[in-house]
């Protein structure tokens, strides 16, 4: 599961439309994408920041994942995200290593990426997720 740079940062927010203009400001760049993952209960909105991406969640349900996060804990980081050459294999590899895993095998993600999650109870209490190309 070797990761070869992190791919993006996830940050809960209750709005696109309210932060998408204060990332703009902070980061000094355009918003270059806006996309709905349906299975997700989410709508994404990415800022790219060097070789690091940031990416906006937005819950299209309060009983989806963002959506349940937002009610718990409000806004803020939701997850780290690392590059990885395939994300089932790396799943596969960091189950060997004793970590519990949300994903067996990878999904579908925003921006076409495969994607998976190791549970935060197996990860330091950080949500980590896995994708590939």
């Amino acid at each position: 599961m070797k990761p070869t740079h992190i791919e993006h940062l996830g940050i809960a927010v209750k709005s696109l439309e309210e932060s998408i203009p204060y990332y703009e400001n902070l980061l000094g760049t355009k918003c270059y994408n806006i996309e709905e993952v349906k299975d997700q209960r989410v709508k994404t909105a990415f800022f790219l920041v060097g070789e690091t991406k940031i990416e906006l969640l937005e819950s299209t349900d309060p009983e989806g994942p963002i959506g349940k996060f937002l009610e718990k804990k409000g806004e803020g980081i939701h997850h780290i995200a690392f590059a990885v050459a395939d994300a089932t294999v790396a799943l596969a590899d960091a189950e060997s290593q004793g970590l519990v895993l949300i994903d067996k095998v990878s999904r579908r993600g925003a921006e076409g990426m495969n994607i998976g999650f190791l549970h935060p109870k197996s990860t330091h209490g950080v949500l980590v997720e896995l994708c590939s190309k």
